[in-house]
């Protein structure tokens, strides 16, 4: 079954919310967050690599990446983990300083236990609509997150198709 996905930038004018379904049990899913290694396979629009400085996925800690855009650009991000529950949520806070990009919102990530499958909400809400606007147009958000979780899902697919060959050979 091909995965399905939806961007909603209609209902909440201070909001971008992507939703995609993936050809994955959830726990598969949810680990593709939570190793930088994953994370650098998958993390980011097209053309972009991620690289991780530092990375501690637990509440209160934080992820400081770059992005490097296909431009030669790099970005600058903080997250910063508020809940973490495993394998359903995960919320944080991006940005916050002046050694980072200028985009501060809170994101909240739901896994939902589809059995062999999982959909995930990936809902960005800003701190106005003005914001939000300014980050699509500024930074290509909405076509951004589209991107990536196409992305995680070429990640996931693969991952998940390489572990039912490993079964099948046990």
């Amino acid at each position: 079954m091909a995965a399905s996905s939806s961007l909603d930038l209609a209902s909440d004018a201070r909001a971008i919310v992507g939703v995609r379904e993936f050809d994955a049990p959830r726990d598969l899913v949810f680990a593709a967050f939570t190793d930088p290694k994953h994370l650098a396979q998958w993390w980011g629009p097209n053309g972009f690599t991620t690289t991780t400085l530092s990375f501690d996925m637990r509440p209160g800690g934080v992820w400081r990446f770059v992005m490097h855009g296909p431009d030669g650009r790099d970005y600058q991000n903080r997250i910063t983990y508020e809940e973490i529950v495993r394998p359903e949520r995960i919320v944080y806070r991006h940005g916050g300083g002046e050694d980072v990009e200028p985009v501060q919102f809170r994101q909240t990530i739901t896994f939902e236990d589809l059995g062999q499958r999982t959909r995930i909400v990936w809902r960005g809400d800003f701190p106005s609509a003005a914001e939000r606007d300014r980050v699509v147009k500024d930074y290509g958000a909405d076509k951004g997150l589209t991107e990536t979780l196409a992305r995680l899902d070429e990640f996931v697919t693969a991952q998940f198709r390489c572990a039912a060959g490993d079964r099948k050979t046990s």
